[in-house]
């Protein structure tokens, strides 16, 4: 019997690590490029990816050709390639084809982790949530193809053939027939897990221009990715703020653009309000992100600010980072008040990120030790 569906599950993983080293080679341009969001579904998600040529074998002698030794890059014969005045113009030869792959998203953040080195996180408390899960442990009559089991499959045909005289040691061929099949089949089973949720929150101010807004959304996008990695029970909310904060949807908040003033504390109030109504520390792993260009009101807000982190939103979570983004109207100056009131805060983790090549650098900042 041909095993024609274990052949295309073969080239099916082939192609899939074919898929992933690209992946891991162009790691920075996806996470820097802002597509991806626009390309997330709810568990996969579209990764354009250049044209990939499997290596195939040629026959034939491997004689010495043209290219031995030095020499010089020549252009076309009628040297248009080589005509600066031509950039842009239409041309003879194949472009470059994007090919859409869809991952899921458990695999882009397991390349994430793979190249940023980032360690699994360790839940703190016990698990409270059950959490249902499918485990492959028997063997059934009925199934789909993909599940077929080949062993149980071709050991129910030999038992078959065997006991009705058919089977010829001499020309050994086992012919199943629909009642020799076999398929894994699975049980539910549940599983103990840790709650665990994610508060984002984006000064939303003048200050900070679109660019800054865009890479906050990318920060947090690749930090989602990695966390859902981490909890199977996980809740995210997301809140802006520029003079006032407010929570908001998800949509909202990779889309939004608004301006006016900057009160940090607003922030840090509604998020001591939702974690002691909703998500009691006691009961989940919490993070907290908060983004801002630095900018601040005043400097008794950012005492004001302090005092909420120390009294009310640190001695319960797991992490707290801020992100400080670097914009030309933000001071900067809410990342150094931080850094020295809370530097002996082992839960506490600032960043500054100068511009889209310090998103890796910062995620892998705030996820490296695996709290």
């Amino acid at each position: 019997m041909s095993d024609g569906g274990g052949r295309i599950d073969r080239d099916r993983r082939r192609f899939e690590e074919i898929v992933r080293g690209q992946i891991k080679r162009d790691l920075k341009r996806y996470v820097t490029g802002s597509e991806m969001i626009g390309r997330r579904g709810r568990q996969l998600v579209s990764i354009p990816v250049p044209h990939i040529e499997l290596p195939r074998l040629r026959f034939g002698r491997n004689g010495r050709g043209q290219g031995q030794g030095e020499g010089q890059a020549q252009g076309p014969a009628d040297g248009s390639a080589g005509d600066t005045e031509a950039v842009g113009a239409a041309g003879s030869e194949p472009g470059q084809h994007l090919l859409e792959v869809e991952l899921r998203l458990e695999e882009m953040a397991a390349i994430l982790g793979e190249e940023l080195e980032l360690p699994n996180i360790q839940p703190r408390g016990r698990a409270r949530l059950s959490v249902t899960s499918r485990r492959y442990t028997s063997i059934s009559r009925q199934g789909p193809r993909s599940l077929r089991h080949m062993r149980r499959t071709l050991k129910e045909t030999l038992k078959r053939q065997i006991g009705s005289q058919t089977y010829d040691p001499d020309d050994p061929r086992l012919l199943p027939d629909a009642d020799d099949l076999r398929f894994r089949s699975f049980r539910e089973v549940q599983t103990p897990d840790h709650a665990a949720m994610i508060l984002y929150m984006m000064d939303v101010s003048g200050s900070m221009g679109r660019e800054q807004k865009e890479i906050v959304r990318l920060v947090s996008f690749w930090i989602d990715t990695w966390l859902r990695s981490q909890y199977k029970s996980l809740e995210t909310r997301y809140m802006v703020h520029d003079a006032a904060a407010k929570q908001v949807d998800q949509d909202t908040f990779y889309r939004l653009r608004e301006s006016g003033g900057t009160k940090i504390s607003s922030a840090y109030e509604l998020a001591a309000e939702m974690l002691a109504q909703q998500f009691p520390p006691s009961d989940w792993n919490v993070y907290l992100f908060h983004f801002s260009d630095g900018d601040n009101w005043s400097g008794r807000d950012t005492e004001k600010c302090l005092s909420l982190l120390r009294e009310r939103l640190l001695p319960g979570v797991n992490l707290f980072c801020y992100g400080q983004v670097k914009s030309a109207y933000g001071s900067g100056q809410f990342m150094k008040d931080l850094d020295a009131a809370v530097a002996d805060c082992r839960n506490v983790i600032s960043c500054e990120i100068l511009d889209r090549e310090g998103i890796l650098p910062a995620i892998k900042t705030f996820l490296g030790k695996g709290l």
